[in-house]
């Protein structure tokens, strides 16, 4: 495998029953490139990548970070790989504060004794964090840090979670439709967001059903039909009607022709 090749999946299949949501997918995510995966609804690109970020378990084929195989049983194994996912669905717990939500499962103890031995927690440390790694996406437009999550608009939440992933995701970031819930000045702090994250060398999977965005910040567009990759295609060098004829199956890529 090349040593520019950080993720990749070899012919993963997933079945549930009958239904097979993966026929021998495969996948390629270079260093420091923003992957954006696309697929019509049905696809399979969601499993495939619930599949890489530990949300769910092959049935068979093989994943490899940074040239070692890996297996994760759970989301908590693919970040402790240093794989930070954002989900559809955001994965927060509306009752408990943004500050908390930032640093579920990875809170910060304070030093000596009241750590060490009374597990207490430094909230004056995770609070200006999150409050740091808010205003770093722009979206501090909330009144507390320390106000419950469920109080916070749509858009806002999904803008924890980013700051979230972007915050911990050491080596690979996942986002499933960040921007799906969010206004066009929000939208465009994330896409900022992606470019910034890039830049420090950080790879990006984004998943998206947001053409214009794709096209804006993708360096390669994965392609996902009918349960496997189809191709994958440089945004430069194919139009967005090109991606939708490819992924509606009304057109038949180049290279995808040639192996048939």
């Amino acid at each position: 495998m090349s040593d520019d090749i950080i993720l990749s999946a070899r012919n993963l299949v997933k079945r549930y029953g009958r239904v097979i949501a993966m026929d021998n997918a495969d996948f390629e995510l270079r260093r420091g490139e923003v992957l954006a995966v696309i697929g019509d609804n049905g696809a399979g690109k969601s499993t495939l990548i619930k599949a890489l970020s530990g949300a769910v378990v092959p049935d068979e084929g093989e994943i490899v970070l940074e040239g070692k195989p890996v297996q994760f049983a759970s989301p908590q194994d693919a970040r402790d790989h240093g794989i930070e996912t954002v989900y559809q669905n955001l994965a927060l717990s509306p009752a408990l504060s943004i500050a908390d939500n930032m640093f579920m499962g990875r809170e910060i103890r304070k030093s000596g004794l009241m750590g060490t031995l009374f597990r207490a927690l430094d909230k004056k440390k995770m609070e200006d964090i999150a409050r740091q790694k808010l205003s770093d996406l722009g979206l501090m437009t909330i009144q507390s840090i320390n106000q419950a999550v469920e109080t916070l608009s749509g858009g806002q939440r999904q803008g924890v979670a980013v700051a979230r992933a972007a915050a911990f995701g050491s080596k690979v970031i996942i986002l499933d439709e960040p921007t799906a819930a969010l206004g066009v000045k929000e939208s465009r702090k994330v896409l900022e967001l992606i470019q910034d994250v890039r830049a420090r060398g950080i790879p990006i999977v984004l998943i998206s059903h947001n053409m214009p965005h794709v096209f804006e910040v993708a360096d390669r567009i994965h392609i996902h039909r009918l349960g496997s990759r189809l191709c994958v295609v440089d945004p430069k060098q194919h139009s967005m009607s090109d991606a939708v004829a490819y992924m509606t199956g009304a057109k038949v890529p180049e290279e995808a022709a040639a192996e048939a």
